[in-house]
């Protein structure tokens, strides 16, 4: 770090030092010199190390933002307008959240009935998507295709609901996800043949492309527009939902 932070410091002092002092038998003749006036200046003031590593660290949060925005605007389509998606509230609603999420993912399981009622409790004015990312083990992997075939017949949010109050310490065996399509209505057979399907098998790939051309590599991740929220952090997901409600009004 210091010897990153010596030559500006260095260039800073020769700037603002008048010409004439410049010429000054005592000013600093040479690299060494100017190096020492720069670590004991650092070691009588440290603050500045770490002012220094404060504002690299917002530059490179704002660019990252930044490259997040970009990348979230060129998928626009496919994270708002994808026929293999399913959604709670109206089609026409004018703003749509997305949601990734893992069904054996502790925060999604405590975030579920809040993110079902969102568009309750924004009075219709919201839509909210389920994209199935299931990175936290291959049973994740098995309950997403389970979701989504249960949605070919009509019950995925239903079977939403029931995968994610399974226990994730039983390991959501093919038993349970078969006993959850069971409560959900399912037809189990046929949901097993679905499963199978290399159209849901592509759509769970493609959420997870999807997912990392954007910038998410963890659940819950929440979108709205070009903004993104990762982690279940509610506060933050209600102010971007509040923003985008305003904003339509």
């Amino acid at each position: 770090m210091t010897l990153k932070l010596a030559p500006l410091a260095a260039f800073s002092l020769l700037a603002f030092t008048p010409a004439c002092a410049q010429q000054d038998s005592s000013a600093p003749q040479n690299r060494e010199e100017i190096e020492e006036i720069v670590r004991d200046y650092i070691l009588e003031n440290p603050e500045i190390i770490e002012q220094a590593i404060i504002k690299l660290q917002q530059r490179a949060d704002a660019q990252e933002a930044e490259s997040s925005r970009q990348a979230i605007a060129s998928a626009t389509a496919e994270l708002y307008e994808s026929e293999a998606d399913y959604s709670v509230g109206p089609d026409d609603a004018p703003v749509t959240m997305v949601e990734f999420f893992d069904y054996r993912c502790g925060y999604c399981k405590r975030s579920m009935e809040w993110t079902m009622n969102i568009p309750e409790a924004y009075d219709g004015k919201v839509r909210v998507i389920f994209k199935e990312f299931p990175i936290l083990s291959p049973e994740s992997e098995k309950a997403a295709l389970a979701a989504l075939a249960a949605g070919e017949q009509g019950l995925y949010a239903e079977m939403h609901r029931e995968l994610m109050e399974l226990d994730n310490s039983s390991g959501f065996t093919p038993d349970e996800i078969d006993a959850a399509a069971e409560r959900a209505g399912v037809d189990v057979a046929r949901m097993r043949a679905d499963m199978g399907s290399v159209r849901l098998q592509k759509v769970v790939a493609d959420n997870k492309m999807l997912a990392r051309r954007v910038g998410i590599d963890g659940t819950p991740a929440f979108l709205v527009g070009d903004q993104l929220v990762s982690g279940a952090n509610r506060s933050a997901v209600t102010q971007m939902l509040d923003a985008a409600v305003a904003r339509e009004s």
